[in-house]
């Protein structure tokens, strides 16, 4: 066998692992984009607008880089595939993992391509009463526009949370092998403050 046949034969299957690897869902078709708040001035009822302003965000909140750290259970995923995040570790007492296996320990300030490392320096799971992991969009809105099912939370906190924090903002840049979440965290923060200003309305489903 040719050098050059073999040298293509090792490309194609360092390709094919480092698919695996990653977890790419290329076999799901994902919206990449966000629509602007002004593109729903056409609908002029305002809790309809304010409603379909949100379906808009849930590309987002409803993505692989917001969902895995927003688990239904005390444990991460991870990869666009949404795996059980190896090695095995829990959520702890305030999220940042168990005394013995803290997020911290292998997350750092900043993402580690190398070694296809996510990072930030506040490196933690959502907290549980923001859960939505396998929710519908319309009971994500239910349950964060709720205090009593999202800690007490006002909706006008998601303004800075979504548009402005740098760990949700850790979404539109997570490095090497992960897609990045739809539009941009400013596209993102300006649906969700839209919404707010309508009135924080849900889809019906």
């Amino acid at each position: 066998m040719k050098s050059e046949t073999r040298f293509q034969i090792l490309v194609s299957v360092a390709a094919i692992g480092l698919s695996m690897l990653t977890g790419y869902a290329a076999s799901q078709p994902v919206s990449h984009t966000l629509a602007s708040p002004e593109s729903f001035a056409g609908i002029a009822d305002t809790a309809a607008r304010s409603a379909a302003m949100f379906t808009e965000l849930g590309k987002v909140l409803t993505h692989p880089r917001c969902t895995n750290c927003h688990p239904a259970g005390d444990h991460p995923h991870q990869t666009d595939a949404s795996r059980l995040h190896q090695p095995p570790v829990a959520r702890g007492p305030d999220g940042h993992g168990t005394e013995t296996m803290r997020c911290s320990i292998c997350h750092g300030n900043a993402n580690f391509d190398p070694g296809r490392m996510p990072g930030h320096p506040e490196w933690h799971l959502a907290p549980r009463e923001m859960a939505w992991e396998g929710k519908t969009i319309a009971e994500i809105c239910a349950q964060i526009t709720d205090p009593a099912r999202n800690g007490g939370r006002k909706v006008e906190d998601l303004i800075h949370h979504i548009g402005a924090d740098t760990l949700v903002g850790w979404a539109w840049h997570p490095g090497f092998g992960r897609s990045p979440a739809p539009g941009t965290q400013k596209e993102a923060g300006a649906l969700v403050e839209a919404w707010v200003k309508t009135g924080a309305a849900c889809p019906a489903k």
